[in-house]
C-alpha cells in the first residue's frame, strides 16, 4: 500500500538514500531540513520539499511549522536522520502534538545519547563500555589518572568534537566541565574502531550493517567508509535493542581494545553511514515500515566524492601520501550516483556553499556549521 514518508534531516546523503529506497518501493517522499538547499532537495525521488525553521533557534517556532507540515501532508510516518530526532520526539512527547515518528520516546533518546548514561545501560551484554566516568565539575577532575590513559569527551557531543585524546595535564587542567556542559572520560582504547547501523522494531533487530571509517575529518566524523562483519558488534545491538524495547534507528561506535576485544563507546540515535549498504531491494523500507527482515547487499568502500577531496585528499597529504589516496578514491562508490536521478553534484556544491555562508557568518568550522541549527546539548525542551 502507497504510503506518505516524511524524511527530515534532508541535508545527510543518508536522507538521500532513504528518499531514494522508499520512492523506488512507491511511497510518496516528502524531504524537510531547516536548510533552504540541503542536497537531498535537487533529487527526483521525492514529490516535496519543505523548510523548517531552525529548533534550536525557535524551539515553538519549529513545533508550529512541523504541526503544519504534518496537518498538510499527512505522513504515515516521519523517518528522521540528523539531530533533529530529539526535537522531533520532543514535539511528540512534550508538546503532545500527535506525530507519528519512527524513534523511542524522547526520554529514552536522550538516555542513550548522553555518553555517560549510555555507559551505564550498555553493560553485559558482550561488547562492554571501557571504564566510564561522569566529569561535571572541576572536583570530579581532581580524581582522574594519568590523563595519557584516557580518552575526554563532551557528555553531549557529535563527530568527535572537543574530544582530548590522552591529553596533556595542562590540558586537563584546563577543562571545566558542568552540569550544564558534563564530559566523561573513558580508557583510552587503543585497536580498531568500527561502526554499526541499526533499525528496530519493539525490541527486535530487523536490519543491521557493520562497517569502519576509511577516511575522516580530523578525528571525527568518516567521509569513507567500508564494509565490515562482526559478530560481537551483531550480538550487542540485538541485546541492547531488545533490553530497551526499541523501536527506531540506532548507530554505535565500538573500538578494540591491546587485546583485540570490541568495546562499545558511544551510542547514535539516529541514521549513519552504514545505511547506504542498503539497496532498493534489501526490503529496509519495510524494515522501518512493518518491522520485517532486511539484509544489506552492497559490499564495496563507499565515499560522497565532494567530501573525500575536501577532507580526505588533505589528511592523506599530511599522513599517508597522495598516491595512497589515489588508489583507494579509485575503488570507492558514489553514495549520491543512483539509477535514474539526476546526477547531485551541483546541489552538493550549492548545499557545500550554503553551509560555508553560515560558517562565516557564525565564525565555525563547516562540520561545526552544518548541524549547529539542529544540534541538542541536554538543554530543557519545553
Amino acid at each position: 500500500m502507497r504510503k506518505t514518508i516524511l524524511i527530515t534531516g534532508a541535508r545527510a546523503p543518508a536522507a538521500l538514500h532513504l528518499a531514494r529506497i522508499f520512492y523506488h518501493a512507491g511511497h510518496r517522499v516528502v524531504l524537510a531540513d531547516t536548510f533552504r538547499y540541503p542536497m537531498s532537495r535537487a533529487t527526483r525521488m521525492k514529490h516535496a520539499y519543505e523548510q523548517l525553521p531552525s529548533p534550536r533557534q525557535g524551539f515553538s517556532d519549529y513545533c508550529a511549522a512541523v504541526a503544519a507540515l504534518v496537518a498538510r501532508e499527512a505522513p504515515d510516518v516521519i523517518v528522521p536522520t540528523c539531530e533533529e530526532v530529539f526535537y522531533l520526539a520532543a514535539v511528540r512527547d512534550i508538546r503532545g502534538i500527535d506525530i507519528k515518528f519512527f524513534a523511542p520516546h524522547f526520554d529514552l533518546l536522550a538516555k542513550v545519547h548522553n555518553k555517560a548514561d549510555f555507559a551505564e545501560v550498555a553493560m553485559g551484554l558482550g561488547a562492554d563500555p571501557p571504564p566510564t566516568v561522569r566529569l561535571c565539575s572541576r572536583d570530579d577532575l581532581s580524581v582522574m589518572p594519568q590523563p595519557e590513559g584516557l580518552v575526554l569527551k563532551p557528555a553531549w557531543s557529535r563527530f568527535g568534537s572537543r574530544v582530548l585524546i590522552r591529553p596533556s595535564r595542562a590540558a586537563l587542567d584546563a577543562l571545566c566541565p558542568t552540569a550544564a556542559d558534563p564530559w566523561v572520560a573513558q580508557a583510552y582504547l587503543p585497536g580498531e574502531e568500527i561502526s554499526a547501523y541499526a533499525v528496530a522494531v519493539n525490541g527486535r533487530l530487523a536490519a543491521f550493517q557493520s562497517y569502519k571509517p576509511t577516511y575522516r575529518v580530523g578525528q571525527g566524523a568518516g567521509v569513507a567508509f567500508a564494509p565490515v562483519a562482526d559478530p560481537v558488534a551483531r550480538k550487542f545491538v540485538d541485546g541492547l535493542v531488545a533490553r530497551l524495547n526499541w523501536t527506531g534507528q540506532i548507530s554505535f561506535d565500538f573500538r578494540r581494545d591491546a587485546q583485540g576485544e570490541l568495546h562499545v563507546i558511544e551510542c547514535n540515535p539516529r541514521t549513519t553511514s552504514g545505511v547506504h549498504y542498503f539497496g532498493p531491494a534489501d526490503g529496509l523500507d519495510k524494515a522501518i515500515l512493518e518491522g520485517r527482515d532486511a539484509r544489506a547487499s552492497s559490499t564495496a568502500p563507499m565515499t560522497l566524492p565532494l567530501a573525500m577531496l575536501a577532507y580526505g585528499l588533505p589528511d592523506a597529504i599530511r599522513n599517508r601520501g597522495f598516491a595512497q589516496w589515489r588508489r583507494d578514491f579509485a575503488g570507492m562508490q558514489d553514495i549520491s550516483v543512483w539509477p535514474g536521478d539526476r546526477g547531485l553534484l551541483l546541489s552538493q556544491l550549492r548545499a557545500l556553499g550554503e553551509i560555508a555562508v553560515r560558517a562565516l557568518r557564525n565564525g565555525t568550522g563547516l562540520l561545526e556549521a552544518s548541524v549547529r541549527d539542529i544540534e541538542w546539548d541536554g538543554e530543557p525542551l519545553a
